[in-house]
C-alpha cells in the first residue's frame, strides 16, 4: 500500500492495497446514522482498515462531508490514517486534507510518494499552504516550495515572510481588486476573467492606480445595479481594514465584532494584498481560545487532535505547570504552621479550612475567566483597571455575603455561634477579595506585556488560598480573642 497514489487507490484491487499476510479481524463496517456521535464514526473509519475491506471503506468515505472524514483521520496513528487517505480521490482528498490541522498535514504527507505529494500541495490554497510549511521542518519546508509551480511558489514565499501569528499567514492573496474607474459591466468582466483564481468574490476591494485600497463594493451591488453605473458610486468608503503585520486574532475578532465575512488586509503602504475570509478567522479564534483554556487550566496547549495524542505527551504538556504551583502551594503551608498556636487553642477552626480556600479559589478563578474573555474580545482594557477593581470588589462581597448566610448556618449547627460568626465574617472578606485579586491580575498581565492567560486560575487560587488562610485566622483572633 506504501506504494500506491492516493489519486488511483480506487481503482487497485482490495487484495492489492492491504497486504494479504494480514487476516481480517471484523466483519465490513456497518452504516451509521448521522445522529450518530462523532467518536462512532471515527471507530468505523478505524475498523475499514482493520476489516481490509476497500468497498465498504469507499461507501464510508462516499457518504461522509470532508470535516468528518478529517477529524476520523486526526484520531488514527499514521499508518491508519496514510491507509484510508488513499482510498480518496483527488477532490475528495484536497477537501479533507484543508480540513486537517497543520501537524496532521504533515502526517499524511510524509506516507505519499512524490507525485501525490506534489499534487495535492499544490492544489491548496495559499494561506493554508503557508500555515502548514510555518509548522513544517525546514526540510520539508524547502522540498515543498521546490515542487511548486513559480507562480504558487511565489505566493507561498511571500506568505511565509510574514511574523508568526500575524494576518499574512492566514490570509488569501488570490483576491479580485477592481480599480475605481470601472463601470458596472467592466467590473462583472473583471470578476469573470480573475474569480477563477480567487478563493473569493464575493467582497472586492477597489483601488487606486497605485492599488492603494479606496474602498470596497460586494458582489451583490455589482449584479443589482445597472450596467452602465460606475463602481465609484457603490464603493463603501474607509471600510475596515488591517494590516498584514497586524496579529490575526485582534483581525479576527474586529471581523466577530463587525459581522464581516471578509476582511481587507493591505500593506504598510495601504497597498491591497488579501483578505482574511470568515473561515480562517474562525480557526484563528479556536485556536486563540483553545490557547487560552488551556493556560487558565494550568497546561501548555499542544497541537493536533486530542484522542490522537498520546498519555506521556499529554503528561508533559500538564506537569510543568503543576510542578509550579505544587511549589506555590507551599505559602498555605507555611501560613498554616504561623498560626499553629491559634488552632491548638481553636481546633474546630480546622474544620472549615477546605470549605474557606475553596470558596476563595473558585470566586477569584470566576473572576480571571471572566476578565480574560473580557479582554480577549476587547470588552475591557488595560486603561478600565481600577473601574474593573471596583467592580469585582462589589461582586465579591455580594457573593461572600449570600455564601455567609450559609456558613453561619452550618457553622451553629456544626461547632457553635462564635465560631460559626467567624466564618461568615471570612467568607465575605476573601470573596471580595478574591474576586478583586482574579479581576486584577490579568489586566497587570496585559500591562506588563504578559499573556493574560497565564495568569491562569490555578494561579490565581493558589495565591488566593494563602491569603484567604491570613484572612481566616486574623478574624478568628479578633473575633474569638485568642
Amino acid at each position: 500500500m506504501s506504494n500506491v497514489d492516493f489519486v488511483t487507490a480506487r481503482h487497485v484491487p482490495a487484495e492489492t492495497v492491504v497486504p494479504e499476510t494480514v487476516s481480517p479481524r471484523r466483519a465490513v463496517v456497518e452504516e451509521h446514522a448521522v445522529t450518530e456521535a462523532l467518536a462512532i464514526l471515527s471507530e468505523s473509519v478505524r475498523d475499514i482498515v482493520e476489516t481490509h475491506r476497500v468497498c465498504g471503506g469507499l461507501d464510508w468515505l462516499d457518504n461522509r462531508p470532508p470535516h468528518v472524514i478529517a477529524d476520523a483521520l486526526a484520531r488514527m496513528d499514521a499508518v491508519q490514517a496514510g491507509v484510508v487517505f488513499r482510498l480518496l480521490d483527488k477532490e475528495r482528498a484536497l477537501s479533507v486534507f484543508e480540513e486537517l490541522e497543520p501537524v496532521d498535514q504533515q502526517q499524511i504527507l510524509q506516507g505519499l510518494r512524490e507525485k501525490s505529494f506534489r499534487d495535492l500541495v499544490e492544489a491548496m490554497d495559499p494561506d493554508d499552504r503557508a500555515r502548514m510549511l510555518h509548522e513544517a521542518p525546514a526540510k520539508v519546508a524547502k522540498k515543498v516550495l521546490a515542487g511548486l509551480s513559480p507562480r504558487e511558489r511565489r505566493m507561498t514565499a511571500t506568505l511565509l515572510g510574514y511574523p508568526e501569528g500575524s494576518v499574512g499567514l492566514y490570509m488569501t492573496p488570490e483576491v479580485v481588486a477592481l480599480p475605481d474607474n470601472l463601470t458596472v459591466a467592466q467590473a462583472l468582466g473583471c470578476v469573470r476573467a480573475k474569480g477563477a483564481n480567487a478563493e473569493t468574490v464575493y467582497t472586492l476591494p477597489v483601488v487606486d492606480r497605485g492599488r492603494r485600497l479606496t474602498g470596497i463594493v460586494e458582489l451583490r451591488e455589482l449584479v443589482l445595479h445597472s450596467p452602465d453605473a460606475m463602481v465609484s458610486e457603490l464603493v463603501v468608503t474607509e471600510p475596515p481594514f488591517v494590516r498584514a503585520t497586524d496579529a490575526a486574532e485582534k483581525a479576527a475578532r474586529l471581523m466577530s465584532s463587525t459581522n464581516l465575512i471578509n476582511l481587507v488586509v493591505v500593506d504598510s503602504e495601504d497597498r491591497v494584498v488579501g483578505l482574511l475570509t470568515i473561515d480562517d478567522a474562525m480557526e484563528v479564534l479556536e485556536a486563540a481560545d483553545s490557547e487560552d483554556v488551556a493556560k487558565q487550566a494550568g497546561s501548555a496547549p499542544w497541537e493536533g487532535h486530542y484522542m490522537a495524542a498520546k498519555v506521556f505527551q499529554l503528561a508533559r504538556y500538564r506537569a510543568l505547570w503543576l510542578t509550579l504551583l505544587l511549589f506555590a502551594a507551599t505559602l498555605t503551608v507555611s501560613v498554616t504552621d504561623m498560626f499553629a498556636s491559634t488552632l491548638e487553642q481553636a481546633a474546630s477552626l480546622a474544620l472549615f479550612i477546605p470549605l474557606l480556600i475553596g470558596a476563595g479559589g473558585n470566586a477569584g478563578a470566576q473572576a480571571a475567566t471572566a476578565c480574560v474573555r473580557a479582554l480577549a474580545v476587547g470588552e475591557v482594557r488595560v486603561s478600565d483597571l481600577f473601574k474593573v477593581i471596583w467592580r469585582e470588589c462589589r461582586v465579591g462581597l455580594v457573593l461572600g455575603a449570600m455564601l455567609a448566610a450559609a456558613g453561619l448556618l452550618i457553622g451553629t449547627v456544626f461547632v457553635g455561634p462564635k465560631i460559626a460568626v467567624v466564618v461568615a465574617i471570612t467568607l465575605v472578606v476573601i470573596c471580595g477579595w478574591a474576586a478583586t485579586i482574579g479581576g486584577t491580575m490579568p489586566l497587570l498581565a496585559k500591562k506588563f506585556r504578559i499573556d493574560p492567560a497565564v495568569v491562569s486560575a490555578p494561579m490565581v487560587t493558589t495565591l488566593v488560598d494563602a491569603t484567604g488562610l491570613i484572612i481566616y485566622f486574623t478574624t478568628a483572633k479578633l473575633v474569638l480573642g485568642i
